[in-house]
């Protein structure tokens, strides 16, 4: 009888002693607007619009991410991407429900709109495979 005594005990001490998450409503409803993420602002067509988001776990976002057309911009972000649930993609006149991006491919000037919601904290880096050392990389910090 008191190993099983001992055994409950440590389960709700343990489970009074974890912080839980609370949310309230619908998180995938009334996304919150970022600022624009442009690829290309300079005339190389390096530079980023934002260079960092500050971010929250468990609010839905709307980032719309928009092309200069000034180079090819393939989009990664394998961490990031890992760690949002993604409630839709809209580019060229699709909604597009995906569970999961690989790439985001910008060939010519175009957009797309991302909408998510983060689901862990970190820190994680959207990058222009092949320019992230001429400054096409996006950090976004998540409390």
């Amino acid at each position: 009888m008191v190993n099983k005594f001992s055994m409950w005990s440590a389960v709700v001490i343990v489970a009074v002693g974890i912080p839980h998450a609370q949310a309230a409503g619908d998180l995938a409803r009334k996304c919150t607007g970022l600022p624009d993420l442009v690829l290309g602002t300079d005339e190389a067509g390096y530079k980023v619009s934002q260079s960092v988001y500050e971010i929250e776990t468990g609010t839905c976002y709307k980032l719309e991410i928009k092309s200069s057309g000034r180079k090819e911009y393939a989009l990664r972000g394998g961490d990031l991407f890992r760690n949002i649930w993604i409630r839709k993609l809209e580019a060229g006149g699709l909604e597009i429900k995906a569970t999961h991006l690989y790439e985001l491919e910008f060939e010519d000037e175009a957009e797309a709109e991302l909408f998510f919601t983060p689901i862990r904290p970190g820190s994680f880096k959207l990058t222009a495979e092949g320019l992230e050392a001429k400054g096409t990389v996006v950090t976004f910090n998540v409390k």
